[in-house]
């Protein structure tokens, strides 16, 4: 490999990984929270039990995120120094301010874990709500950076590879940022949510009905299908900011070829670059145009416009854009339907004068644990539509990925070692959380925790 695949497959590489660690972190705890606000209110033991395992996987993925992310700076500095030296003085103010988040996070993470016999339940849950807050707010910080990659702004003028004239902090005036942002944000609770309800409508099929498992379900279930339902609205205003930011990049990811008024949307089909058309695909007249633009007889810009050159790969950005709204619409139908199955029967329990909360169907239970992927392949076939339709550019317009590849020989063997880092990071991740489950199951068989009124002090329940 030369020096520029093998940059760009160690980066695609590391991204891959740390887009899921980083996912699950910000994910995690809002779950954790929400379970000990139920246990505060209920007193019931379960929703401590969920807490405690949540908050142990949630800490346990900070770790794994830390460390991936550490490596993915040193990463931007030996494989792209020429982007660095560029984007350092404009993005630096995001990432300054994101180690600014992370060791924040740290601190309460510290309070939240070794605080449950230390602290009083109310100050406990308080202590909850930074880790939540500052790992969701250290993504929105990164994805500031990558937001003005994809349309840089703040300075007066570019020489020999240096941003003058730099805006004091213009990296948080970009109006690409807060779309990409929330779109981002959503996607992880999106992922994370559809995740961990497929692990216990698994745990269901295979035969447990406590409670503890019922409420998990119930609770990664809400957090998913809220998400889902907000991800099409967030991503209607991401796709308009594409189409002014990028429009390459919106013609690659739609195969749009012709510059065009009354531009159709195109589901699904297969792109022919060389003959510039899609074959195979059902197209819904005058809706790409509206979708970009808000007018259904609105200019779109075809791919025909764009030097070749400058041109975004169609088939990777477009099949990438249709995995991605696959998967989105598939959680999006899932959790929908888990949640009008499980009013309905509710309230058919209730009119029965039933008092306890009626079980999911085992079908119910088989959708929910076969939609589980689709949110994580959302998240990533969503980073590949990013990163990819921004191509030929690292920095859209301003600096090509093949001028901003170190000048170094032998990238090939960084990419061979820190590929074998994230895959032992991932390969780590899974055997800590499996033990950390199978603790959880063989503790909630053996000992099921006292129930405590929400004013005492947090019961004791090692290995939950």
């Amino acid at each position: 490999m030369d020096a520029l695949t093998a940059a760009r497959a160690q980066m695609e590489l590391s991204l891959g990984f740390h887009m899921v660690f980083a996912a699950l972190a910000i994910g995690l705890p809002p779950l954790m929270l929400a379970a000990e606000a139920l246990h505060l209110r209920t007193g019931r033991a379960h929703y401590l039990a969920l807490a405690k395992t949540w908050s142990k996987a949630a800490a346990l993925l900070f770790v794994i995120g830390a460390v991936s992310g550490t490596a993915l700076s040193f990463e931007l500095g030996l494989l792209w120094p020429r982007f660095m030296q560029l984007a350092g003085p404009i993005v630096g103010p995001a990432f300054a301010l994101e180690g600014f988040a992370f060791f924040l996070e740290a601190i309460f993470v510290g309070l939240y874990l070794y605080g449950w016999e230390r602290l009083t339940p109310r100050q406990h849950f308080l202590c909850g709500l930074p880790v939540a807050f500052f790992g969701m707010l250290s993504g929105v910080l990164v994805v500031g950076a990558n937001a003005w990659m994809q349309a840089p702004r703040g300075f007066l003028r570019i020489e020999r590879g240096v941003a003058l004239g730099v805006e004091p902090l213009a990296l948080f005036r970009n109006p690409a940022w807060p779309q990409m942002a929330l779109h981002s944000t959503l996607a992880c609770y999106v992922s994370v949510g559809f995740l961990v309800a497929g692990v216990y409508a698994v745990a269901m099929l295979r035969g447990r009905r406590d409670p503890y498992v019922k409420s998990a379900l119930s609770l990664a279930m809400a957090l998913g299908t809220l998400a889902a339902v907000l991800q099409p609205l967030s991503g209607d205003r991401a796709a308009k900011a594409v189409a002014v930011n990028n429009p390459a990049k919106l013609a690659a990811m739609e195969a749009h070829f012709e510059t065009a008024r009354g531009a159709p949307l195109l589901i699904g089909g297969v792109p022919d670059p060389a003959h510039e058309r899609v074959d195979f695909a059902l197209r819904v007249p005058r809706a790409l145009s509206f979708l970009a633009h808000g007018d259904l007889d609105a200019e779109v810009i075809g791919l025909h416009d764009v030097p070749l050159d400058e041109r975004p790969n169609v088939l990777i950005c477009h099949f990438a854009f249709q995995v991605m709204v696959f998967g989105g619409m598939g959680c999006l139908g899932a959790g929908a339907l888990y949640q009008l199955v499980r009013w309905r029967t509710r309230r058919r329990a209730r009119a029965a004068g039933g008092a306890s909360r009626p079980l999911p169907p085992r079908w119910l239970l088989w959708v929910v644990a076969l939609a589980s992927p689709l949110g994580v392949l959302a998240l990533e076939a969503g980073w590949i539509v990013t990163e990819a339709g921004r191509q030929p550019w690292v920095v859209y317009r301003i600096l090509r990925t093949r001028d901003a590849v170190t000048p170094v020989a032998d990238v090939a063997l960084t990419f061979w070692g820190f590929g074998a880092l994230y895959v032992g990071l991932a390969l780590g991740l899974i055997v800590l959380l499996r033990r950390l489950a199978h603790d959880d199951v063989d503790h909630e068989a053996a000992e099921p925790a006292p129930a405590r009124a929400p004013n005492a002090p947090h019961a004791t329940r090692s290995g939950a």
